[in-house]
C-alpha cells in the first residue's frame, strides 16, 4: 500500500481539522463527564490552546510537555500544540518528582502544561529547569510553588482570553511533530523521534484500512491518553475519520469500564490483557453489558489464548490482539474482525514489512523463532540524545523490536517474549510467555508472570502466581501447579518454584513490571 502526504504537512490538520472542511462542524466528537463537544468548538478551543502556548513561550520545534489525565484539556492542548509545530511529549501524570525532573531535562521543554492535583509535585521539580518559559495549570487557581522563571498561567484563563483563530505553523511532512516515550524496562525511558506524517501513515493503512475504523465508532480506552496505543485508538484515529471518543479522568477499574461502556455505549474498546482479564472476575456481567462493541484493540503484551477464550464464552465481543511499538507509533501486526486466529498476534498490516532473523541477522526458516525486525514510513528518525542505541535499532529502513516471533505457514505470528527475557534453560531458549499461558489454565491462577531465577549459577523458570478467590496459598498448591505444567509442555520448562503473591507489579503502560520481579 503506497501512502504520500504532501510537503507542506500538519497533523492536526490531518486529524482535527479536515472535519470542519468536511462538514462536521456540529457533530459531537468529544464526551466527558455530563459535557459534549463538537468538532466545530474542539477546533477552536485547540486554536486558543495553540496561541495560549505561544503566549507563554513555545514556539516552533520546541518541545510541550503534556503532564494531564485524560480529559478535555489534554485535547486540546495536543491539537493546540501540534498547530503551532511545537514537539509534543506526553507523560504519566502520576509519577514522583524525580521522574518530572528527568523529563523536564531529557526534553528540555519551554513550556508544561500540567494539572492542578500534582502540580506542586511538578514545580519542586521545576524551579530546577534551565530550559522551561511556561506553564499552563489546568484546574483552579494554583497558590503554591509558582515556578520562579517560568510565566505560570490557569489554563481555562488563559484560553479564555486567547483569539479563536490559530495561524499554523509552516511545516513539512518531515519535520519534527512528538516523542513517543518507550516503557523504560530497562533504564530511564527514551523518546522515539517521529516526524508529522508516522502517526498519519499508521492511521492509513492501520486504523482506516485494516481495522475499519470510521464515522459511526465511538472509542473508550483503558490505557490513558498519555501513552501512544491509547492516544492512537481513543483520540487519533476516531478523529481521522469524523469518529467520537470518550474520555474519564479517574483510574481504569474493571467496574469503571463497564460503568463508562453503560454510560457512552462506544462501538470500540481498547484495552489491555490485564483489564481482560479483571472484567470477567466482575460478579454478575454478561453480554449485553457490552452489546454496543463490534470489537476490541488488545496491546502491550500477548494476549494468552485461555484468556480469549474465557472472555468469547462470556461476553462474545472479538478481541483483536495485535503488536506495536513506540518505535514505529503504534500496531503493525494484528487479528483483525473477522480474521482472528486466537493465541496469535494476527498477521501483517498491509504497508509494512517484517522479517525474523537469528543472532547473525539472517532471515530464519517458516516456523523457527528469532527476532523480529519491521519495516514502515511510521518508523520513529532515532531515539532523541542516544546515538548509540539508534543505531542498533533503527538500521537502515529496518527497526528492530527485540521481540521473539515465529510466523506460521499461513503468515500469522506468535509472539514468544522480549529477547531479554528470553530464559536459556538446560541449554535451551524459554519464553515465559509459554509457561505463562500454561500456567493460567490451572483453575486456582488468576495472574501469573515467570522470570528468571539463579540457583547454584543455572538459571531456572519462575514463577509469581496470584490465587483466585477461595485458594489459599500451599506447598501443596505449589506441588500441583508444577506437576501441572510439567503435564503440559516440556518438563525442563516447569517452575522450579512459585511464590504466591497477592498482586502483580504494573508499569504505567498496565504491563507486568518484571523487572521489580527479578529483584525478588
Amino acid at each position: 500500500m503506497t501512502v504520500v502526504f504532501p510537503e507542506r504537512f500538519n497533523m492536526a490538520d490531518y486529524f482535527l481539522y479536515h472535519n470542519l472542511e468536511e462538514g462536521r462542524e456540529n457533530k459531537v466528537c468529544l464526551y466527558f463527564e455530563d459535557r459534549t463537544w463538537t468538532y466545530g468548538e474542539t477546533a477552536r478551543l485547540s486554536n486558543r490552546a495553540g496561541n495560549a502556548l505561544r503566549e507563554v513561550g513555545a514556539d516552533i520545534e520546541d518541545r510541550v510537555l503534556i503532564v494531564l489525565p485524560d480529559c478535555p484539556e489534554f485535547v486540546w492542548t495536543w491539537f493546540g500544540a501540534a498547530r503551532i509545530g511545537a514537539v509534543i511529549t506526553m507523560v504519566n501524570p502520576l509519577l514522583p518528582a524525580s521522574d518530572y525532573e528527568y523529563y523536564l531535562e531529557y526534553t528540555r521543554a519551554r513550556v508544561a502544561v500540567v494539572h492542578q492535583s500534582m502540580f506542586k509535585t511538578f514545580s519542586e521539580v521545576a524551579q530546577r529547569s534551565r530550559y522551561l518559559r511556561g506553564v499552563l495549570v489546568v484546574g483552579e487557581e494554583e497558590g503554591d510553588g509558582i515556578v520562579p522563571q517560568a510565566a505560570t498561567l490557569n489554563f481555562q484563563k488563559a484560553i479564555e482570553t486567547a483569539l479563536d483563530e490559530c495561524t499554523p505553523a509552516d511545516t513539512r511532512r518531515d519535520d519534527i511533530a512528538i516523542w513517543l516515550f518507550t516503557s523504560g524496562s530497562t533504564g530511564h525511558p527514551k523518546g522515539a523521534v517521529h516526524l508529522q506524517h508516522d502517526l498519519p501513515y499508521n492511521t492509513e493503512v492501520f486504523a482506516k484500512a485494516t481495522m475499519g475504523v470510521n464515522a459511526d465508532d465511538l472509542t473508550v480506552s483503558v490505557p490513558k491518553l498519555f501513552f501512544g496505543y491509547a492516544t492512537g485508538t481513543n483520540l487519533l484515529f476516531p478523529f481521522a475519520v469524523g469518529g467520537a471518543t470518550a474520555l474519564f479522568s479517574e483510574r481504569s477499574t474493571a467496574e469503571k469500564m463497564f460503568e463508562v461502556i453503560k454510560r457512552y455505549r462506544p462501538t470500540i474498546l481498547t484495552t489491555v490483557p490485564t483489564m481482560i482479564n479483571s472484567m470477567l472476575n466482575v460478579p454478575g456481567a454478561s453480554p449485553d453489558d457490552l452489546a454496543s462493541l463490534r470489537f476490541c484493540y488488545s496491546a502491550g503484551e500477548a494476549l494468552p489464548i485461555e484468556l480469549y477464550e474465557r472472555w468469547m464464552n462470556a461476553y462474545g465481543v472479538d478481541i483483536c490482539d495485535g503488536i506495536g511499538s513506540a518505535e514505529m507509533f503504534h500496531i503493525y501486526i494484528t487479528n483483525r474482525p473477522g480474521d482472528i486466529k486466537p493465541g496469535s498476534l494476527g498477521r501483517l498490516v498491509e504497508g509494512y514489512e517484517a522479517k525474523i532473523v537469528d543472532a547473525d541477522a539472517k532471515e530464519v526458516p517458516t516456523g523457527e523463532v528469532g527476532t523480529l525486525k519491521i519495516k514502515g514510513d511510521s518508523a520513529a528518525l532515532c531515539y532523541w540524545n542516544a546515538h548509540e542505541k539508534s543505531k542498533e535499532t533503527f538500521a537502515g529502513d529496518w527497526c528492530t523490536s527485540g521481540d521473539q516471533f515465529h510466523v506460521d505457514a499461513d503468515g500469522y505470528y506468535w509472539y514468544h517474549g522480549r529477547t531479554d527475557d528470553m530464559l536459556k534453560v538446560s541449554g535451551v531458549f524459554v519464553a515465559p510467555a509459554e509457561i505463562e499461558n500454561c500456567l493460567l489454565q490451572h483453575e486456582a491462577i488468576l495472574e501469573c508472570a515467570v522470570v528468571g531465577n539463579e540457583s547454584d549459577g543455572l538459571v531456572k523458570p519462575k514463577a509469581f502466581v496470584v490465587l483466585r478467590e477461595g485458594f489459599d496459598g500451599s506447598e501443596q498448591l505449589s506441588d500441583e501447579i508444577k506437576q501441572f505444567v510439567k503435564s503440559r509442555i516440556a518438563v525442563y520448562k516447569y517452575p522450579r518454584w512459585v511464590e504466591f503473591v497477592s498482586s502483580l507489579p504494573k508499569n504505567d503502560r498496565g504491563k507486568i513490571d518484571r523487572k521489580k520481579l527479578k529483584g525478588n
